[in-house]
Formats: C-alpha cells, sequence, structure tokens
C-alpha cells in the first residue's frame, strides 16, 4: 500500500507560481517503477487530468506550457511547478500513483488527500 500527501497548496495572485509536491511512502516496490499523477477536482465535478510522469511528462491541454511535472527518485517524490496561474486553475490538486502514465483517473491505484489551490484575480 502506497500512501501520497501532497504538500505545497495555498492562495497566489493570477499570474503568480506555485510548486506542489507528493511524497510516496515505501509501497514495497521501486517508486521509480510507478508512473506518478495529477488530478484536480472542484466541487461538484469530475475529476480532472494535469499531468503525469513514468520517464517524461504528458500534460493537459489546459496547462501545456504554464505546468512542469518532474520527480525525484531518490526522493520518493513527485512535483508539479505551475507558473502563470489563473483564476481557473483553482482546484483541489490530488497525487496519483499506478502503473501507466493515463490522462484517465481510474488508471491510479492510490490517491492522497489533496491540496487546495486558489488563485485570486
Amino acid at each position: 500500500q502506497v500512501q501520497l500527501v501532497e504538500s505545497g497548496g495555498g492562495l497566489v495572485q493570477a499570474g503568480g507560481s506555485l510548486r506542489l509536491s507528493c511524497a510516496a511512502s515505501d509501497g514495497g516496490r521501486t517508486f521509480s517503477s510507478y508512473a506518478m499523477g495529477w488530478f484536480r477536482q472542484a466541487p461538484g465535478k469530475e475529476r480532472e487530468f494535469v499531468a503525469a510522469i513514468i520517464w517524461s511528462g504528458i500534460y493537459a491541454d489546459s496547462v501545456k506550457g504554464r505546468f512542469t511535472i518532474s520527480r525525484d527518485n531518490a526522493k520518493n517524490t513527485v512535483y508539479l511547478q505551475m507558473n502563470n496561474l489563473k483564476p481557473g486553475d483553482t482546484d483541489v490538486y490530488y497525487c496519483a500513483a499506478g502503473g501507466l502514465a493515463s490522462r484517465i483517473a481510474t488508471g491510479y491505484n492510490y490517491w492522497g488527500l489533496g491540496t487546495q489551490v486558489t488563485v485570486s484575480s
């Protein structure tokens, strides 16, 4: 069982930046073998794909060029650098781990509890 803990969320003005982190516990499997994803969700809406990575990142069109996903396998941590934030990026952001770098939430086996990102205009 892998446990994921997100951090780094907060309140930022439009145009600002935040870096989210997701620390993974040792689930008996090498962290580097997991695909790691970031999703976001607003109340009453479906969870939305943001980015994922095994060796290189894939991105939702809405964040491409503004967000960068990366991982440090030595630290069992995945990051999401978010630049030029917009009010529409306001959501709870979730980290996920699974076998494939899927754009679909059901493709992941493990989830964190989320971290709130609020972008003011």
